[in-house]
């Protein structure tokens, strides 16, 4: 169950010759896919591309139609090397993942891709997943392309823009016989936009009929003698005819502009804020028109040699808007133009930031700065700040240091992972902080408060293998943690199996919520319901004893902290010796709540009996204590004003976003806690019989509250 289903809108790939599409940029990929006849299409979920995956999932019927097939591929990896279909048969085939932890994932077959070429067009969608909005390490895939000479396209954002690039992404990959990225970062992801569609066309050459023409070109298996056979060929043939096509087919765009003695240089994908950034600073109108010539590379590797002379010739300055370090691009461009003997000086990052995402503040300062020692007649005139309004901002700012607190990032209300860590801190009561490798997934959130564990984390299914240099004997055992996701991405090999054969002494805890929560709820091999188009329902534990653990438990409900905590300290001191895998497993709340409100709401509206579960805390027996804050950490527990004038201590308190999980009462109990919470069912509907329990509970209740109350008002 994706995070958002694109069921109505991929109605709109059906558009044909000369209509008009409106819509999304990861439809409108999917929309260019089709129209270029590719026959197969794979990928790996993923920020900031995630939705493209989950496009082309409830566009499947449609694919299927045409005769494409899809995959939700185990990983970055299985995705990439689906592209060997188009090795030796002129089939269009595409994958997709995010950058750059997925190239990383997929390097090996990336590698052995771009050595011995394609004969059919070969392309990576790749999500660059830079910037304060990322979720991962930063760092760009262009370095990755000039290693292994995958041509790198990173088109403007408009639609237009990138359902060209995508036709002419196929078209530059078959001219050169090369694999080709295509960039697209989050905004491209989601702009919205128009284009002139065109009709869907079915591959010219199918799978079915690779199938039956089998075919086999020595040259291109990437084997000695043949690798440097192909090293040479990337330089003499493919990189040659790269640039042709990129030259002869205008893929990158001039704009020109009256001050002709300077220009700016712009990745593609930086183009709209490129040209904001200007307009802030007076040199271009509401309608994109640019008083400052803009070259815009939608292909950023490779560079062509001759646009960029063309470009500078007669320039005394250009600035180059390149995103990150190091500044590749800039340093390309110096080496060209000293060796055509152009003496345009380059700027940059001497004006703009080597790191960090360029924002429209950023560029808009570094186009300030960089006018400013080129042309200063243009530059915008400075807007002083007045000294009572710096002396204000000051205050404000040390105010708001002093006074409000940082809000780490957080488990979803509900959440299943929440309640295994609270059993990790009460068995830390116990028997003391243990070393905990930690993982890519929602449960990394327990790094931050009020959990505060997790030493380390490598990479996406490496939670155990992070903890395999501490296989030592010693009086302690580390605990390591994985995912569900993680486990069938490569934690099943890399950590589980790697313990096994190693013999491991140590434990790992596999949180198994149903689905890959973190990637927006896809189906995984393990997901609890059925799938019509794939194989669910898998179990871990049978998958971590078919590869040799004999120490594993299952637990059915993650609430329950006191059998969490038990099943834990279990693990940790038992004299069985080798790996002990827990799988801790809860539907992921957020998922589950996208399944049943609709059904539940429509079962409100048909007249249905409908229960929701909600807690509450008694405000006179709750202490103000708030351990069950501190050893939940929900966002439905905050702390409210002790109605009690003699207590000065506020209470906790059970806000309207409770999903009636139970772990606030579970937590109170596991750690012998106050008895404060209690457990109310909210009815919609009721029948006669819960209207007469109600009456009853109602007489009983009031009965012995007037009597307090009478007590209290003779004293």
């Amino acid at each position: 169950m994706a995070e958002r289903s694109f069921k109505e809108e991929v109605e709109k790939l059906k558009l044909g010759e000369g209509e008009e599409f409106h819509g999304e940029g990861i439809l409108a990929v999917t929309k260019a896919l089709l129209q270029t006849g590719v026959s197969y299409v794979a990928g790996y979920q993923g920020a900031p591309i995630s939705h493209l995956m989950d496009v082309l999932a409830d566009a499947n019927e449609i694919l299927e139609g045409l005769g494409v097939h899809f995959e939700n591929s185990a990983s970055e990896a299985t995705a990439a090397a689906t592209l060997a279909a188009s090795v030796n048969y002129p089939l269009r085939g595409a994958v997709t993942f995010k950058s750059t932890v997925g190239t990383n994932v997929a390097s090996d077959a990336l590698a052995n891709l771009a050595s011995g070429g394609v004969t059919g067009g070969a392309l990576v969608i790749i999500g660059e997943d830079y910037g304060e909005g990322s979720s991962i390490m930063q760092e760009r895939v262009h370095a990755f392309a000039m290693k292994s000479q995958m041509w790198l396209l990173d088109p403007r954002p408009n639609l237009p823009t990138i359902v060209r690039t995508v036709e002419s992404a196929f078209q530059l990959s078959e001219a050169s016989n090369t694999p080709v990225m295509l960039e697209l970062r989050i905004r491209a992801c989601h702009v919205y936009g128009r284009f002139t569609t065109k009709t869907n066309k079915r591959p010219d050459f199918g799978l079915t009929d690779a199938l039956e023409k089998p075919r086999r070109d020595l040259s291109r298996i990437a084997m000695p003698p043949m690798t440097y056979v192909h090293e040479k060929d990337k330089w003499d043939v493919r990189l040659p005819a790269a640039l042709k096509y990129i030259e002869e087919n205008q893929l990158n765009e001039f704009f020109d502009g009256e001050a002709s003695d300077i220009g700016i240089v712009v990745q593609g994908g930086l183009y709209n804020t490129t040209l904001r950034a200007l307009l802030l600073n007076g040199l271009a109108d509401a309608f994109g028109e640019s008083k400052v010539p803009v070259y815009v590379m939608n292909v950023t590797y490779p560079l062509v040699d001759k646009e960029f002379v063309r470009f500078c010739q007669g320039k005394k300055a250009i600035l180059i808007v390149e995103e990150g370090g190091p500044d590749y691009i800039e340093q390309a461009v110096n080496t060209i133009l000293r060796r055509a003997d152009i003496q345009t000086r380059v700027h940059g990052k001497d004006v703009l930031p080597m790191a960090g995402e360029y924002t429209g503040g950023v560029v808009r300062e570094g186009i300030r700065k960089f006018i400013e020692k080129v042309r200063p007649d243009l530059a915008p005139p400075a807007v002083p700040v007045p000294a009572p309004r710096k002396e204000i901002d000051s205050k404000v700012t040390k105010a708001i240091n002093e006074n409000v607190q940082p809000r780490p990032p957080s488990f979803c209300t509900g959440c299943p992972e929440r309640p295994i860590f609270a059993a990790m801190k009460l068995v830390e009561r116990e028997l003391g902080p243990h070393h905990v490798s930690a993982d890519i997934g929602c449960h990394l959130f327990s790094i931050f408060p009020p959990f505060g564990i997790g030493a380390t984390t490598m990479g996406y299914g490496l939670g155990a293998a992070g903890a395999s240099a501490l296989n030592v004997k010693a009086g302690k055992r580390a605990i390591a943690m994985m995912g569900d996701g993680g486990f069938w991405h490569n934690g099943l090999t890399s950590g589980v199996g790697n313990a096994v054969f190693n013999k491991s002494d140590n434990v790992l805890i596999i949180v198994d919520n149903g689905y890959s929560a973190a990637t927006g709820g896809q189906d995984i091999p393990s997901s609890f319901h059925p799938s019509a188009t794939r194989h669910t329902q898998n179990s871990i534990e049978a998958a971590v004893r078919g590869v040799g653990v004999t120490w594993a438990r299952t637990i059915t409900r993650t609430y329950d902290v006191a059998l969490m905590r038990d099943t834990l300290k279990e693990a940790l001191t038992t004299p069985e010796k080798g790996p002990k895998v827990i799988v801790a497993h809860s539907e992921c709340m957020l998922n589950k709540q996208r399944r049943i409100r609709p059904l539940l709401r429509k079962a409100a509206q048909a007249g249905e009996r409908v229960v929701r579960e909600r807690f509450g805390v008694d405000a006179d027996t709750c202490t103000g204590d708030h351990s069950c804050i501190r050893l939940s950490g929900c966002p439905s527990l905050t702390i409210a004003p002790n109605p009690d004038p003699l207590r000065k201590e506020p209470i906790t308190k059970v806000i309207n976003s409770c999903v009636g999980c139970g772990l606030c009462g579970e937590v109170s109990h596991a750690a012998v806690l106050c008895p404060s919470f209690y457990r109310a069912s909210l009815i919609t509907n009721p029948t006669g019989w819960d209207k007469f329990k109600a009456r009853i509970r109602d007489a009983v209740i009031g009965f012995f509250q007037r009597r307090i109350e009478r007590k209290l008002a003779a004293a």
